[in-house]
């Protein structure tokens, strides 16, 4: 099952270096399996590193093929990596595009960082583009990082607990059944 990023947008009132207060806006990205999903997890995320209210103002599907964090690096970048294929029966070259999110420090960096994610791969590609991304932090499902042992337990017992009461669903519509056709054999 593939991974499905959400970027969440969310509006609070920041301190800046000199004190003062401004309203900001910024993005973050969630693994969520739906966008409902999505808002409870970010506002499970953001309630722990914001202690004032805060507004969730957009939610969205990320374009994102992989994600790949560095250690010592803080700024996330998107590198547009261009898959070549030979159409053999064409006798064209077709390029098929992928984003990535690369975690580095600069440009340099994140082209770096991207040529040692796509070392392994069998076909050809290049790399077009690589730009700054926006986004201030990501927060995978289940990292297996402290704190994340709480949250899978919590998962599982949800996934093993049983409904309380299920009440019996009664059809009071009533539709005229369509006379079956013969099947040829």
């Amino acid at each position: 099952m593939s991974t499905t990023w959400y970027e969440c947008k969310v509006k609070y009132r920041k301190t800046d270096e000199t004190g003062g207060q401004k309203i900001t806006t910024e993005p973050y990205l969630v693994d969520a399996l739906s966008y409902t999903e999505a808002e409870s997890r970010i506002n499970e995320e953001m309630s722990a590193y914001i202690s004032e209210e805060f507004k969730i103002t957009n939610i969205k599907v990320a374009n994102y093929a992989e994600i790949h964090p560095f250690e010592n690096a803080d700024r996330w970048f998107r590198s547009k990596v261009s898959l070549l294929a030979y159409d053999e029966e064409s006798g064209k070259e077709r390029k098929t595009n992928m984003y990535l999110l690369v975690q580095a420090n600069d440009v340099k960096e994140a082209y770096d960082n991207t040529t040692s994610v796509m070392k392994g791969t069998m076909g050809d590609y290049t790399i077009p583009a690589i730009s700054e991304s926006p986004i201030m932090d990501v927060f995978p499902y289940f990292s297996g990082e402290e704190g994340e042992l709480e949250q899978l337990e919590r998962f599982n017992a949800l996934k093993g607990s049983k409904p309380e009461a299920v009440a019996e669903i009664v059809d009071h519509m009533e539709f005229e059944t369509a006379p079956e056709e013969e099947a040829v054999v």
